[in-house]
């Protein structure tokens, strides 16, 4: 069964950068779209970021448009979301998914069946 494990969440001060890691298993991911969602305290879950793993054509959420960069390494069969110049506001939970669905749907965290545990990423003022 597909399996994602998160790793590379922490506390950081605003300005400052993390990179999270999404190691994936379980399955050919060919065709698949691998997605980062974020909840903060009382918020629904938003779209971050997406990439499809075979061509590695990458979609972001406006609010984090040229502070966020997504990519794959397809032999270690990772996803990371590399994440600089972070604000208070983008303190969440984040949360690896993904699933073969069209392109339409990728921002909506109900088109996904593979999530992960997730990963807290603090950023302080």
């Amino acid at each position: 069964q597909v399996q994602l494990v998160e790793s590379g969440g922490g506390l950081v001060q605003a300005g400052g950068s993390l990179r999270l890691s999404c190691a994936a298993s379980g399955r050919a991911f060919a065709g698949y779209y691998m997605g980062w969602f974020r909840q903060a305290p009382g918020k629904e879950r938003e779209f971050v970021a997406a990439i499809t793993w075979s061509s590695g054509t990458t979609f972001y959420a406006d609010s984090v448009k040229g502070r966020f960069s997504i990519s794959r390494d397809k032999a270690k069969n990772t996803v990371y979301l590399q994440m600089n110049s972070l604000k208070p506001e983008d303190t969440a939970v984040y949360y690896c998914a993904t699933d073969k669905i069209p392109r339409t749907i990728i921002t909506r965290p109900s088109s996904y069946d593979y999530w992960g545990q997730g990963t807290q990423v603090t950023v302080s003022s």
